[in-house]
């Protein structure tokens, strides 16, 4: 039994500290040492999710390259449970670009899945059917799973997802909306839309988040409610991560039985917390637990 299962979006993460973003016109540029870790969507919910002491299941497909060593690796050191299956496609992985003030521009290679799914209906079926909540990264192969992740789960335990910067039109993420219960999704695309795609989604829970912003919680009847961002405890470090960790931080406090405002003051505190940090890897006691 786990409390958290996330399903996909693993990959490496190089960070590269930047002067500025966008970058002034060079032919080089001098930086920091640049260093692969573990990153991506589903690395930052369910390592935020395990640090905020929750059992966390992980299922996802990596490459045979050294990116998807440094995956195994850095689960590894962790009491994750992941169940991995080697495809034929280079692990994914991500430039992301770190300007002073800890603000971030990701450039992302997806390595898109080819072939038959990576897992058979009756893993993913036993799977979600021991945990206590699904939430499901907007991988390719992910997509023609999500039938078999709906019908799986138990009676009373969500599904949700993270449909990242979605403009609200991309007919590539509506499934994954449709599939859940409990909808996030970056307001950076949506600017003043927001309100219209979150009714367009009702009767779903949709979770707009603004960065140093907060977040704005759209309970499908009607009503709307503010949370704003917490001040971090410490220097801003990165920001790389922080939605992932307000996910893990909301998703949290629900299995705790917070209601939803409280459970996303919670995860304001959390998100907070995982921008004083350099990695998705959190030592022990640097996420604040409920």
């Amino acid at each position: 039994m786990v409390d958290l299962l996330v399903i996909g979006g693993l990959g490496v993460d190089l960070r590269v500290r930047v002067p500025a973003i966008p970058l002034p016109a060079a032919d080089s540029l001098t930086v920091p040492g640049i260093e692969a870790r573990i990153g991506n969507t589903g690395a930052g919910v369910a390592l935020a999710g395990h640090a905020l002491g929750l059992r966390v299941g992980l299922v996802d497909v990596l490459g045979a390259d050294p990116a998807g060593g440094v995956v195994r690796a850095a689960l590894g050191r962790t009491s994750v449970s992941a169940l991995l299956a080697e495809g034929p496609a280079r692990t994914r992985q991500s430039v992301n670009l770190v300007d002073p003030a800890g603000r971030r521009m990701s450039l992302y290679d997806p390595s898109p899945w080819s072939g038959p799914p990576p897992f058979t209906d009756d893993e993913l079926a036993g799977l979600v059917g021991a945990a206590a909540h699904v939430h499901v990264s907007i991988m390719d192969w992910a997509r023609d799973a999500l039938p078999v992740l709906r019908k799986a789960r138990p009676d009373g335990v969500l599904l949700s997802t993270d449909l990242h910067d979605w403009d609200g039109e991309n007919p590539y993420h509506r499934p994954f909306a449709d599939a859940a219960e409990l909808v996030f999704v970056s307001g950076v695309r949506l600017g003043d839309r927001a309100p219209a795609v979150a009714a367009g989604l009702a009767p779903r829970t949709v979770v707009v988040t603004r960065g140093a912003d907060g977040a704005d919680l759209y309970r499908g009847d009607g009503t709307v409610t503010h949370v704003p961002a917490d001040v971090p405890p410490a220097g801003v470090v990165d920001t790389n991560g922080a939605g992932d960790a307000f996910a893990a931080g909301l998703i949290a406090g629900r299995l705790r039985r917070a209601g939803l405002p409280e459970a996303a003051a919670y995860a304001a505190r959390v998100a907070a917390a995982a921008c004083t940090h350099d990695g998705m890897e959190y030592p022990a006691g640097l996420l604040p637990r409920a």
